[in-house]
């Protein structure tokens, strides 16, 4: 409180109050925080767009030296960044696990696709996860259990950037994926844009006129059956990409536990080569994505011409961890105990020496 000081002038006038000026000290600076741009909506685009771009940023730790690769929100779809020739890469995740979901988009990625096909968990699953993606600004694909139009509504209706349709041996299926992908008149797609996620629950206004436009989809080639006819589903109005299948590739042909095998790689390039052959511009032809296996390192499908690449699988990562984080433990203990009996040894010698 400011304290009142009156004049000893006159006893006979009232004095008049003064108060000394408020000094700057009083009050605080208010505190300043980052200032961070805002990112710009457009209701015709499913994408919001910000005006920075990703940046590394070195993590500070006194056991490692981590960078981390910030995500910006992407402005620019799967679809579109394939068009503009780039190549992607991705990572599959069967664990379900929000958690793991949002490290790997903190990590990097260019997509997540989650597996609903290998994957224990079903679209109530997959939910969480593609929330935890959109934290991170990572887009999310949905690999479907089966190629069927209930499969694909649910999981079209969560709002992920692409679609995986497994086993599509032929351009009838291949159109009817497209289909299950199309609202009437255009396919069977059952329609409730004006409340599911993929609108933003009704609130983008230009859901209907840019859906199609945003939406990848993708068709896995796996089967000899497939390859013989990889050109023609390649070429199927709407078919976006072909993911090659090694695994089951190699079973349909005899090799299960042998998916390195000669034949199997001579029938994948085969493959290879047809997609690639209908790519004759952005927007004509399908694009190749494929999964990395230990003896076709992701490198090695870039340099083949693969524009979508997987590396990895979520599980996989953290088995070989984990294994490799036990091993060495093991090893220890395996060392200390050879170490104790040679000290052992060396003392028994020293003692009947004595």
């Amino acid at each position: 409180m400011a304290t009142v000081i009156f004049s000893s002038s006159s006893l006979s006038t009232p004095p008049k109050p003064r108060f000394p000026k408020p000094s700057k000290t009083l009050i605080p600076p208010p505190p300043r925080f980052a200032s961070f741009s805002n990112p710009k909506f457009n209701l015709k685009t499913l994408n919001p767009i910000l005006s920075r771009s990703p940046a590394p940023v070195r993590l500070s730790n006194t056991t490692s030296d981590l960078i981390a690769y910030e995500n910006s929100v992407p402005s620019r779809s799967l679809k579109s960044r394939l068009h503009n020739g780039e190549t992607l890469y991705g990572l599959f995740l069967l664990s379900f696990s929000p958690t793991l979901a949002e490290i790997a988009g903190l990590a990097g990625y260019d997509f997540v696709v989650v597996d609903m096909e290998h994957g224990h968990g079903g679209v109530s699953d997959a939910l969480p996860c593609l929330r935890a993606l959109a934290a991170t600004r990572t887009p999310a694909i949905l690999r479907l259990p089966e190629s069927c139009p209930t499969w694909a509504k649910k999981a079209l209706d969560l709002g992920p950037q692409g679609i995986m349709f497994p086993m599509i041996d032929n351009p009838k299926l291949a159109k009817k994926a497209v289909s299950y992908c199309r609202f009437p008149q255009a396919g069977v797609r059952g329609s409730a844009h004006t409340v599911v996620r993929a609108s933003s629950y009704g609130i983008n206004a230009g859901y209907l006129s840019n859906y199609e436009e945003e939406l990848l989809i993708m068709c896995q080639v796996e089967s000899e059956e497939a390859v013989k006819k990889v050109e023609d589903i390649a070429a199927v109005d709407g078919v976006d990409c072909i993911q090659m299948g090694p695994l089951d590739l190699s079973a349909s042909m005899g090799y299960l536990w042998d998916p390195g095998n000669k034949k199997v790689r001579e029938m994948m390039k085969t493959a290879e080569k047809g997609v690639l052959g209908t790519k004759k511009n952005a927007r004509e032809g399908a694009y190749l994505a494929g999964f990395a296996m230990p003896h076709d390192s992701p490198d090695d499908l870039r340099s083949r011409g693969y524009h979508m690449v997987s590396g990895t699988v979520d599980l996989g990562l953290f088995r070989s961890a984990a294994v490799e984080d036990v091993k060495k433990f093991k090893a220890g203990l395996q060392k200390a105990s050879d170490n104790e009996r040679e000290n052992a040894k060396e003392d028994d010698e020293k003692y009947w020496s004595e």
